[in-house]
C-alpha cells in the first residue's frame, strides 16, 4: 500500500506511547515472588507441580526456587491439621498481576484446592507476595501480600532466594525476618524442590 493512500491516517505519538505503556509487561519482563504452601497429600510432589505448571506459562519463567521448610498450619490450634510444607519461588513474567492471579487460581484448582474454609488444610496454596515494586489496596489482588511481612514461613525461604530483597513500602526481608523471628519454621534439608530446565 502507498504511503501516499490519503486514508492511510499516521497514528499520532501520544496515542503510540499510551499503548506502549499500557503494554510495557509484553516487552519488559517483571520480577514477582509466589509463595508456595501443602498440607495435604504429597506435600513435596504437589509444591514440585506447581513450580512446573508456573514454569509451563506463556510469559513466565521460574528463576529461583527456595529450600522446603515445614511448617505448623497458621491461625488453627496446634495438632488441628497436618503440618505444611512451604516453599518461595522467584519468577520472571510478562504476565500482569492479575492475569498471574488467575494462573495461581488455575494451578491450585488443578491440585484439586477447596476453597471452603478460612486456613483451612489445603492441597496448595498459590500466593503472590510481591510484583516488582507494586504497592496496591485492589481487593482481589493486595500487593504485597497484606500479611507476607508478618509470616515467617514466607519471610525465611523469601530470604534463602534473594537476601536483598525488599518487601515493596514495608523494607528488607532481613530486617522483617529479625522481627518476625524464625521460630516454628523448620528446615528441610532431606527434601528438594528442582528448578524446572
Amino acid at each position: 500500500m502507498s504511503s501516499s493512500d490519503p486514508t492511510v491516517q499516521p497514528v499520532p505519538a501520544s496515542v503510540v506511547e499510551r499503548v506502549d505503556a499500557a503494554d510495557v509487561t509484553l516487552s519488559n519482563p517483571k520480577w514477582a515472588v509466589i509463595s508456595l504452601g501443602s498440607n495435604l497429600g504429597n506435600r513435596l510432589e504437589t509444591l514440585q507441580g506447581a513450580i512446573d505448571a508456573l514454569e509451563d506459562t506463556p510469559g513466565l519463567r521460574v528463576k529461583a526456587v527456595s529450600p522446603v521448610y515445614e511448617t505448623e498450619p497458621w491461625g488453627v490450634d496446634s495438632g488441628a491439621q497436618p503440618s505444611y510444607f512451604n516453599a518461595v519461588v522467584l519468577i520472571k513474567t510478562t504476565l500482569p498481576p492479575s492475569s498471574l492471579l488467575e494462573r495461581g487460581h488455575a494451578i491450585e484448582e488443578a491440585f484439586e484446592r477447596v476453597r471452603d474454609e478460612r486456613w483451612g488444610p489445603r492441597t496448595l496454596d498459590v500466593d503472590i507476595v510481591s510484583y516488582q515494586d507494586v504497592v496496591s489496596d485492589d481487593p482481589a489482588l493486595t500487593l504485597p501480600h497484606p500479611r507476607a511481612h508478618q509470616r515467617a514461613f514466607v519471610l525465611v525461604p523469601w530470604h534463602d532466594v534473594d537476601p536483598g530483597a525488599e518487601v515493596p513500602g514495608l523494607g528488607a526481608v532481613s530486617r522483617l525476618l529479625a522481627e518476625v523471628g524464625r521460630e516454628g519454621v523448620q528446615a528441610r534439608a532431606d527434601l528438594e524442590l528442582r528448578l524446572p530446565e
